[in-house]
């Protein structure tokens, strides 16, 4: 057997990325409001205040500049809702590989 295909294999990240057809965008989480919600810096230049959903507030601990994703609400453009948080290292993977939009793109380590 040949393990060098393994080693090529552990080597690629593979990292959940917004889905455009649901509406989904980045966003960087600016500030912290208690009672689940945050406001976030999207990467469309508008600044959301966003919650955390019920499903999600007991597995997702979420700290000042952090990279999300979040969708915004149909019928209140200025409000949505948190869907991912990336960790450290998937926000710096999304960054070298250019993936990030340039507004919210603060995990260059150029």
């Amino acid at each position: 057997m040949n393990n060098e295909g393994k080693d090529n294999d552990e080597n690629i990240t593979r990292v959940i990325t917004p889905n455009k057809r649901k509406g989904e965008i980045y966003g960087i989480v600016e500030k912290l409001s208690g009672a689940s919600r945050l406001t976030v810096m999207c990467e469309d230049g508008l600044s959301r205040n966003c919650r955390i959903p019920g499903k999600m507030k007991k597995r997702m601990w979420i700290r000042e500049g952090d990279l999300v994703i979040l969708k915004p609400w149909d019928f209140q453009n200025e409000k949505g809702d948190i869907v991912y948080r990336y960790t450290r290292t998937q926000a710096s993977y999304l960054s070298r590989n250019r993936m990030l939009p340039e507004i919210i793109d603060v995990f260059n380590e150029r």
